[in-house]
């Protein structure tokens, strides 16, 4: 039960802060590029690398996983919102935006992952 309680106080929080940065990525940039998006899906492959490799070497307890990795970080990405986006930028004709920003996002938020976890590892 305990268990379940992180997992959903990190799952409200998570999803307050997509929101946020969301928007206000949004907001600065103004153009039809989800900018927002990809930015809040690669702070959360990084961070959820850092959470892995943390947790992997038992710096954190293993409860901070599901606060922080399933919680958090899983409402804090948003792959279902960056598949319609992409979609919908492939419908309206913007074909070469919308595998742009497939390339981009699967791209710099995998490296974004590895790139967390090495640099975490190395540190500790």
């Amino acid at each position: 039960m305990k268990y379940l309680v992180f997992v959903a106080m990190g799952g409200a929080a998570g999803s307050v802060s997509r929101y946020l940065l969301s928007q206000w990525t949004q907001a600065q940039w103004q153009g039809g590029f989800p900018l927002g998006t990809l930015l809040v899906n690669l702070i959360g492959s990084c961070a959820i690398g850092v959470v892995f490799a943390l947790l992997e070497r038992q710096v954190l307890h293993p409860d901070w996983r599901g606060l922080l990795m399933v919680g958090f970080l899983g409402a804090f990405t948003t792959f279902s919102t960056f598949s319609l986006e992409a979609f919908a930028l492939w419908e309206s004709g913007q074909a070469l935006q919308a595998l742009g920003y497939v390339l981009a996002s699967v791209t710099f938020c995998v490296l974004g992952a590895g790139l967390a976890i090495t640099l975490t590892r190395a540190l500790l």
